[in-house]
């Protein structure tokens, strides 16, 4: 699990939220995921399906087993992406 900072303590994984879920993403921090990618790897392909700082964000719908993978609105797109890299999304 990614370390949170108290002073943002309204702060988590986008991996962490249930279905109805609705925030804004703050950042993307891939270093500390369980991906297979490698970090920098990792946040390139987030920032190309959307995943930017700023950008409103709303989890749909949750896979049957184990919660994986998830259905994200991103503004107005809408992607399915595993919890571990979810991870690596910061939103409030």
């Amino acid at each position: 699990m990614t370390a949170i900072d108290p002073a943002d303590a309204s702060q988590m994984p986008l991996g962490l939220a249930k279905r109805g879920f609705s925030g804004v993403i703050h950042r993307l921090d891939a270093g500390k995921t369980r991906s297979a990618l490698p970090a920098p790897e990792l946040e390139s392909r987030l920032i190309e399906l959307g995943f930017v700082e700023g950008a409103k964000v709303e989890v749909l719908h949750e896979g049957i087993v184990g919660r994986d993978p998830i259905a994200v609105r991103i503004e107005n797109v809408t992607v399915a992406v595993r919890r571990r890299e979810a991870m690596a999304v910061i939103v409030a």
